[in-house]
């Protein structure tokens, strides 16, 4: 487009050859100035290097930083060139961010930098490290195929089986990275879980299919209250006594014509030369005199032969004692013969489903080998659809045929046609293609580099995955496979659709049980004896209180902002009673007005203050790294190593208030240039306790929750600091933007990604901060889109 105006002004009339040599020579004039730029700007960044990066090296870190005894192992001499630094990009990365807070050098170095030394040399780095040219194609990373994780898995096998059962709950646990349990680089398959996939494909299997074998039909427990007796026959809810001649008569009410099977379970006491006799008749016919040797203790199962072919109705089941017994003289434990029947029970009709079969069943066995239809072709007809949906992509004849082979085999080992497939659904389920979300199984044998837009089934993938953390639905199929699915209207459709469905709870809990750290609630335990009336009840209600106040400003389309903000929560009874609130009523969380001369958005609620504090009482410093990770985005870099911990620190100074505590921790040398931003922003809240509660006191000592930020800004409480936060919007936005992506893409950010995560966040935050339009822009990002195929020279 720049060259279009130089071309209108080529004098016409012109030869098409004249306009090709024109063109050409343009391109090669522009192609020439692009390099001449480039190349310069590398060499101004070189010469900026030598003249006041390196200088600022040498002057300031390399008495700590050089050799083998250097501190923290980090030896910096060894970086003489721009080239040097960038090979070690990641490590620079870090040592940046300390000379960002003014922690390197210590402020206990001697000679410190100036300010304009600082900046200068953090701008260089800005420039060299995070310097990207997003003019041109910008590089959209890959992702390393990526395993289900527990919570997918148990999503997915909900969607594709429709069995309410949550198998992975026993899987390890998976691993976290860059603050995500959906990351590829880190979702290993270690030898035990892949032996848990196997034993749950199996209970899946058998929980959605009815494998319509004998003994798979339920026995119906014919109760005590459905029987008549007539005669010397006791009646109880463990079963009936027979201690003289007498009949047991029951009324069966069956619903379908077909073949049954009767079973009692019985035993006796002995006596004289016979054992016990029990006759069982149904509709006045006899189908079987039993003699019933098993002790009473110890009783037996006693069954027909032959399942029984009944028409549908009502039946007469008839059980009677016919040789009672009694010897005055005979031996203590054989004088008298009485039967004893525990259970009788009916089940069938055997080869027809039962009417509790479950929904899966019929969902899937769509197809019945009957009729002139064989197993293969049903299984075929069956597979298909399965396949489908459990790959999340089309399939070929070529990867159903092992399914059906070995459903076909089944059949013909002797099991049903209904056990093929159970076998087949074991398979399906431990296949690479359904435990991983595998791209690009479409690119050819060339490995040459390029960047290609993904696939429409893997992008129905990443945006079910994303939003919903499980398999894509009939929408999202139908779209891909017509091609529309990369569209941006139809982009911002499917959005709000799926923000809108229930699904999407799969978000708040997945992405903001993470982003806000509240999945750590359930391993944190307050003292008991400071903190009476917690409990693990009030603790799930924390947690729900932040979930439904996500979910609101998810699922209202509200601003971003109000996450810093809110002048609302939502609370049950419960909750309001530990906030001093009688007005709520009921177990149902409601939206509730908060008082914001206390309390506003997520920082102050219970959930947020409760895991940012210690056991027996607050951490500032918790809650000053909290409000830097995720509200600020300016992580503070890890502590230097034997830095004492703030009770070893002030040890014999109990007596002192925390914040006084934390003075004179913040006096040890190396923990000032953190400390000074943490502290403040963790004593700002200080009015809440361990637990989130208001106070003015803590113990004899008044609290104080004024301060002072290193940028100068003053506050009084806690509101006020809430205040002065929300200035800091723009910063907020942009690091909830790198953890959405992140959480989206399912790796970490990188370098290269400055374009997207600066354009995301642009464009989001100048049409009013809105949610949607944050997951929008992040679903039509090139790293969402795009990805990089074959190998960089």
């Amino acid at each position: 487009m720049r060259l279009l105006p130089t071309l209108t002004r080529i004098p016409l009339p012109c030869s098409p050859r004249e306009i090709c040599f024109a063109v050409c020579g343009l391109l090669c004039v522009f192609s020439v100035n692009t390099l001449q730029a480039e190349v310069s700007s590398v060499e101004k960044s070189e010469k900026l290097f030598n003249t006041k990066v390196k200088q600022f090296i040498s002057k300031y870190c390399l008495d700590c930083h050089t050799g083998q005894g250097s501190e923290a192992g980090l030896a910096l001499e060894k970086f003489t060139t721009r080239t040097s630094i960038l090979e070690k990009r990641e490590e620079w990365e870090k040592i940046v961010q300390r000379i960002q807070i003014q922690s390197m050098p210590p402020k206990d170095a001697g000679e410190l930098p100036t300010d304009q030394e600082r900046e200068d040399v953090l701008a260089w780095f800005d420039d060299a490290l995070y310097g990207v040219d997003c003019s041109g194609d910008i590089n959209p990373g890959r992702v390393t195929i990526r395993r289900l994780n527990r919570n997918e898995y148990n999503n997915t096998i909900r969607d594709l089986v429709g069995v309410d059962f949550s198998p992975a709950e026993n899987f390890p646990s998976d691993d976290v990275g860059y603050g995500f349990d959906n990351i590829g680089d880190v979702l290993s398959l270690p030898p035990l879980l892949m032996e848990k996939y196997l034993d749950a494909a199996e209970q899946i299997s058998e929980k959605a299919i009815f494998a319509n074998t004998p003994d798979s039909y339920p026995w119906n427990k014919i109760s005590d209250k459905q029987f008549k007796k007539e005669g010397a026959v006791t009646v109880r809810k463990s079963g009936a006594g027979f201690h003289s001649r007498g009949t047991l008569k029951a009324s069966l009410n069956l619903q379908q014509d077909g073949e049954y099977e009767i079973r009692i379970i019985a035993g006796s006491t002995p006596a004289g030369d016979e054992a016990a006799k029990m006759e069982v008749k149904l509709d006045g016919k006899p189908l079987k005199t039993f003699e019933v040797a098993a002790d009473r203790n110890s009783p037996e199962k006693y069954m027909p032969p032959k399942a029984i072919k009944l028409p549908k109705g009502k039946h007469e089941l008839e059980i009677s004692f016919l040789n009672d017994f009694y010897d005055p003289d005979g031996p203590a434990n054989k004088r008298d013969r009485n039967l004893y029947v525990n259970e009788v029970a009916v089940r069938g009709p055997m080869g027809k489903l039962p009417d509790n079969v479950p929904a899966s069943h019929h969902q899937i066995i769509t197809c019945t080998p009957e009729k002139g239809r064989s197993e293969r072709y049903c299984a075929e007809r069956i597979f298909k659809p399965f396949m489908e949906k459990a790959f999340r992509r089309p399939v070929s004849r070529n990867e159903m045929k092992p399914i059906v082979e070995l459903v076909n085999a089944t059949v013909e080992s002797g099991r049903t046609f209904e056990q093929g497939v159970q076998v087949g659904i074991q398979a399906v389920l431990v296949s690479p293609h359904f435990l991983f979300r595998i791209e690009g199984l479409q690119d050819s044998a060339d490995e040459s580099y390029s960047i290609e837009n993904v696939a429409q089934y893997e992008l129905a993938s990443r945006l079910s995955y994303f939003l919903w953390s499980t398999m894509p639905d009939e929408r999202l199929f139908s779209l891909a496979g017509q091609g529309r699915l990369d569209d941006p209207r139809t982009l911002r459709m499917e959005i709000k659709r799926m923000l809108a469905d229930p699904k999407s709870k799969a978000f708040v809990e997945n992405f903001a049980g993470q982003w806000l750290n509240l999945r750590n609630l359930d391993e944190l335990n307050p003292d008991p004896r400071k903190f009476r009336g917690f409990n693990s009840q009030l603790k799930a209600d924390m947690r729900q209180e932040t979930e439904e106040f996500f979910a609101y400003i998810m699922r209202e389309d509200r601003s971003v902002v109000e996450f810093i903000n809110a002048d609302y929560t939502f609370m049950n009874e419960n909750l309001a009673k530990f906030y001093g609130n009688d007005k709520v009523k009921g177990e149902k969380f409601q939206k509730v007005s908060l008082d914001k001369s206390r309390r506003a958005g997520l920082i102050t609620q219970a959930s947020i203050l409760t895991l940012t504090s210690n056991p027996g009482r607050t951490s500032p410093v918790k809650r000053g790294k909290w409000i830097m990770e995720n509200i600020l985005g300016t992580p503070p870099p890890t502590p230097p190593p034997n830095v004492p911990e703030l009770e070893e620190a002030t040890e014999g100074k109990k007596n002192m208030s925390l914040r006084e505590q934390l003075a004179l921790h913040r006096k040890i040398p190396g923990c000032a240039s953190c400390h000074d931003q943490m502290d403040p922003l963790g004593l700002g809240f200080e009015n809440f306790d361990a637990v989130g509660r208001w106070r003015t006191k803590e113990g004899q000592h008044k609290i104080d929750a004024s301060g002072k930020l290193p940028d100068g800004q003053t506050f009084e409480s806690p509101v006020e600091l809430i205040g002065i936060l929300e200035q800091q919007k723009d910063g907020f936005c942009r690091s909830l933007t790198e953890k959405m992506l992140t959480y989206a893409i399912g790796r970490g950010t990188e370098y290269y990604d400055k374009c997207a995560i600066d354009a995301i966040t642009a464009n989001f935050t100048a049409k009013g901060y809105r949610f949607s339009e944050l997951v929008t822009e992040i679903v039509l990002s090139d790293p969402f889109l795009k990805r990089e195929k074959g190998s960089r020279k």
